[in-house]
């Protein structure tokens, strides 16, 4: 049976009239969209229940913090559609709809009406990644590229193996925890998959698990389906206050993402993003939190990243100790692949950009668009659903 969709914060069962009313500031701002099948997941009955915190509308949303574009991505556009930050890799915006609107979603800006990075028609992307045979891997993002019809995806897929340098498919989602039945259920899905998932030439889902409590028996089916079909599942999530900034819950997460078969890929450092202060940790935090839990899985746990994706590229973070942060681009938009960086960490330091000296490393690159900053300065935009 589909899931239910709700985008309506009168339709959430659980919530005080207070509570509706006020969540309506924020879904004036940002976007709201859940399913039943989630909704199952929260646990009404703790008011600091993490599942909750990850769907549900906060009032700390309005808190003034960060920018909308706080990674500049308006500047790594080639082509509309189409960015090319780092050499062998090009990213396809290719939905500006999520299943879910998770609270911290760095790319809020994609569901506002005035906003068109994801483009119905990517033909001028693949033409771009055709013509530029150092890309060896595109990444399908968005918004959430499984919210889309599979016809839909099978024309982006089978668009993309007609190009021969392309040897990687990288399809960015949350669906495998928020609506797994969407994958599992879906024959065509997987029967695409299996066609273009081959031996020299994989297909990858960058799986968004942020909590321990999301890998459920319906997960698990949905990660093996996608075993079977041929497709490599990797995971990726930011260490957020209030979520999974406990050692033991990001331990677990480790633990149980390798029991399943996903490797766990990377966990970010949470983006100066427009309406996420309540999610922010300091990077000493990050840090400490990232280290106890891998102290407590298995070498297979242990492969995940610790991660900032900057302006410049992402900064990973090797060690914070005495004062000091030791870093190193794992990525580079100017090429500065494993350069190593030794910056002070003030204990408030929450990003690359507030560690002193941090910018003899990088520059800055040339804005393309206007950024909002201030929540409250924000007019009231009609969202899209």
């Amino acid at each position: 049976m589909p899931v239910k969709y709700i985008t309506n914060v009168d339709e959430i069962p659980g919530l005080t009239e207070d509570e509706r009313v006020s969540y309506k500031k924020v879904t004036d701002k940002f976007v709201f969209r859940l399913n039943d099948y989630y909704l199952r997941l929260i646990d009404w009955t703790n008011p600091h229940d993490p599942i909750r915190k990850l769907i549900i509308p906060s009032l700390n949303e309005l808190q003034e913090y960060g920018r909308w574009d706080a990674s500049d991505e308006d500047t790594n556009y080639v082509v509309k559609g189409c960015q090319h930050k780092y050499q062998t890799t090009a990213l396809l915006i290719v939905s500006e709809v999520c299943g879910a609107y998770c609270r911290f979603c760095f790319r809020k800006r994609l569901f506002r009406v005035d906003v068109k990075e994801a483009m119905p028609d990517v033909q001028d992307g693949l033409d771009y990644i055709a013509r530029t045979p150092e890309i060896n891997n595109v990444l399908l993002t968005g918004g959430d590229p499984l919210i889309l019809n599979t016809n839909k995806l099978r024309n982006l897929i089978e668009a993309l193996r007609a190009i021969d340098h392309v040897k990687i498919i990288r399809i960015g989602s949350k669906m495998p925890v928020f609506n797994p039945m969407r994958i599992y259920e879906d024959q065509e899905l997987l029967d695409l998959i299996r066609t273009h998932s081959t031996d020299e030439k994989r297909i990858y889902i960058m799986a968004h698990v942020n909590h321990p409590r999301e890998i459920t028996e319906e997960t698990r089916t949905c990660f093996k389906a996608l075993h079977d079909a041929g497709a490599i599942v990797v995971n990726q999530s930011p260490v957020l206050k209030g979520i999974n900034d406990d050692p033991l819950v990001l331990g677990e997460l480790l633990d149980r993402l390798s029991w399943a078969g996903v490797t766990p890929y990377y966990f970010f450092v949470n983006r100066p993003v427009a309406g996420n202060r309540g999610f922010v940790l300091t990077l000493e935090e990050v840090y400490r939190i990232v280290e106890e839990a891998k102290a407590r899985t298995s070498g297979l746990g242990k492969r995940v990243r610790l991660c900032m994706s900057h302006t410049s590229g992402k900064v990973e973070i090797l060690a914070i100790e005495e004062g000091k942060a030791y870093l190193k681009y794992h990525q580079s938009r100017d090429g500065e692949y494993g350069k190593l960086m030794v910056l002070d960490c003030p204990k408030e330091a929450t990003w690359f950009d507030e560690l002193p000296g941090n910018e003899k490393y990088w520059k800055k690159p040339s804005k393309k668009t206007a950024d909002i900053v201030s929540v409250n300065e924000m007019p009231d935009f009609p969202q899209k659903k």
